[in-house]
């Protein structure tokens, strides 16, 4: 509830919150009350600059230049700062609806200017302010500083043996110098560990006297001693080992373990991988997605933006399948051909935070034609592994037990979608487009190429730019209701304006990233997006995934229906004013995107 005293009004919004308490209160007192009719206008261009420094309370304002509306403002924002740094007006400035407002006399705003935090809130753009304005979010309480970096984790110096002792002698010095690896003198360097001793030597019946040469591991994966803690995580999923040397100016100076990563949070992804590695069948599925979601929590109290967090998710969701897909092979024997199991949707780009419906289907070899039935059974066994596990059945049926075939017959689907661009069609391709292996072993380069090649259909990325366009950003009207009509859906008229049209400049630039904030990137880099406008649409998803995230966790908490859904009331101020901020890039970037694919917005 915003406190109801002008003073303490003003201090709890950005960027007077920061101010030294001091300087505040010398400033306090200067502090003016205005009240103003709609229509009035408090500034006009050429004509009448603003002398005062303004704090909406209640109403709105709009800027307009030469009678065209381009933002209004609303409770929490501040304006006239503008006209006090340049001493003119360069905006006309409207009262929308009778406005209270708190305004500082411009020598004050001088004043205040002195402290450089206060200062910068006004000398930074768009991007920079999505980025500060979650910070104050409430979130559960975690200590791990996840950026840091992550040579505090090593707590000694590496220990090297020579590549000719014996599997006894490099078991010994573990077991005197308490550590799980030795890194070994050869050329180039390699690592002999704890699980290498049980998995080549013991499970292979050699003796103690075998020599560790054609055991240890050669090529080394290290990371730079720079690496933040949080990086440091994703290396390690990615590479699905538990041990990484790390190296300062290219020398190893250490080693860090999966056990170390551990301790920096018992709800963290490497204890999430452990409990993952350690299931011992479908009877311990449940209870993932509660797991998951403390996970969430814990990452994003701890300062990790929901981009990072959806990584690791992904990355930990990949590492569930594995076991999932041997039990469905164990039951229904060795598969009759290679297969792959592919994720498409959130969970295609790694966008995923909070487990959501089921994407997936599976492609096998044509070779496997003959034995369709075991292929769909597979496919079922996984599905309902994966409902227990808390993923939901896709409501659309985009699912393997639905979606499954050989991979000739999934190259003519994916040539058909791109040749007859129906709007079926393209709803469709716009969905498997992102598709992403995440198991089996089937080479998916023929649907990759076809991916590549839709790029070069100027017909189709017209099409696909249209059906991508249909999807923007609520009427400023809405944004200014009260009540239910004042809900809006962050992922129908935020997420996914950014993802598909993202989507067809990635087509358009041959970009085979999956991410959006990739693709994004990777368009600049092929000329075909200003780094200006991928600078504030990178920022505005950000932006958009962290709020989401952050009001659904919150849902979760109270017991309440996950949804993306969110009544513009139920925000802060600040919130209220980002979220207006970002539709309205949002839609100015759009109205670029119409042009640049011939496309009608």
């Amino acid at each position: 509830m915003a406190p109801n005293d002008p003073v303490s009004y003003v201090r709890s919004l950005a960027p007077f919150h920061a101010l030294p308490e001091a300087l505040f209160g010398e400033v306090a007192s200067t502090l003016e009350v205005g009240l103003y009719e709609a229509g009035e206008m408090l500034a006009e261009v050429g004509v009448k600059p603003l002398r005062h420094l303004y704090v909406i309370r209640k109403g709105a304002v709009r800027l307009e230049r030469e009678g065209k509306g381009l933002q209004l403002l609303e409770e929490g924002e501040i304006f006239g700062y503008t006209s006090l740094l340049t001493g003119k007006a360069t905006l006309d400035v409207r009262v929308e609806e009778d406005l209270l407002a708190y305004r500082f006399p411009g020598e004050v705003f001088q004043r205040l200017l002195a402290d450089a935090r206060f200062a910068a809130h006004f000398a930074v753009g768009l991007s920079e302010r999505l980025k500060a304005s979650l910070e104050h979010s409430a979130v559960a309480t975690f200590q791990t500083d996840l950026g840091a970096p992550v040579s505090e984790l090593v707590r000694r110096e590496a220990v090297w043996v020579d590549p000719g002792i014996t599997v006894g002698d490099a078991a010994r010095v573990m077991r005197r110098e308490n550590i799980s690896s030795v890194l070994v003198r050869s050329d180039p360097p390699g690592i002999l560990t704890d699980r290498d001793l049980r998995n080549r030597v013991l499970a292979a019946g050699l003796g103690a006297g075998a020599p560790i040469e054609g055991i240890f591991t050669r090529q080394l994966l290290t990371v730079d001693a720079a690496t933040p803690i949080h990086d440091a995580w994703r290396l390690l999923l990615d590479a699905r080992i538990h041990h990484f040397p790390v190296t300062r100016a290219g020398v190893i100076s250490g080693v860090y373990t999966s056990t170390d990563l551990l301790r920096c949070s018992v709800s963290g992804p490497v204890a999430m991988l452990r409990g993952v590695e350690r299931l011992a069948s479908r009877d311990a599925l449940p209870g993932y997605a509660d797991r998951m979601t403390e996970m969430v929590s814990a990452l994003l109290a701890g300062g990790l933006e929901a981009t990072v967090i959806a990584g690791l998710v992904a990355r930990l969701n990949d590492a569930l399948l594995r076991p999932i897909l041997r039990w469905a092979e164990a039951d229904l024997g060795p598969p009759p051909a290679p297969y792959a199991w592919i994720v498409f949707g959130s969970e295609g780009r790694m966008e995923q935070t909070l487990l959501t419906d089921q994407d997936n289907a599976l492609v096998y070899a044509d070779a496997g034609a003959s034995q369709a039935d075991w292929f769909r059974r597979f496919a079922e066994l996984v599905n309902a592994d994966l409902v227990a596990a808390g993923f939901p059945v896709c409501p659309g049926g985009f699912m393997a037990r639905s979606w499954h075939g050989t991979l000739t017959s999934w190259a003519e689907r994916f040539r058909g979608w791109i040749e007859v661009p129906t709007p079926q069609a393209l709803l469709v391709a716009s969905i498997f487009f992102d598709f992403r292996r995440v198991g089996g072993t089937l080479d998916l380069s023929p649907l990759e190429e076809l991916v590549a090649a839709a790029g070069a259909r100027p017909v189709f990325l017209k099409l696909l730019a249209q059906d991508a366009l249909r999807f923007r950003p609520p009427p400023g009207l809405l944004l200014r209701l009260r009540g239910k009509s004042s809900e809006v859906d962050l992922k129908l008229h935020g997420i996914s304006p950014i993802v598909f049209l993202t989507r067809c400049y990635a087509l358009e630039s041959g970009i085979t990233e999956r991410p959006t904030l990739e693709r994004l990137a990777a368009a600049v880099r092929a000329g075909k997006l200003d780094a200006a406008d991928e600078s504030r649409v990178a920022e505005a998803y950000r932006f958009l995934l962290g709020l989401r995230l952050r009001l659904q966790l919150r849902m979760a908490v109270a017991h309440k229906p996950v949804t993306n859904a969110v009544r513009m009331s139920e925000l802060s101020a600040m919130e209220r004013s980002r979220v207006r901020d970002v539709f309205h890039a949002i839609r100015s970037w759009q109205e670029g995107g119409a042009y640049q694919f011939k496309a009608e917005a």
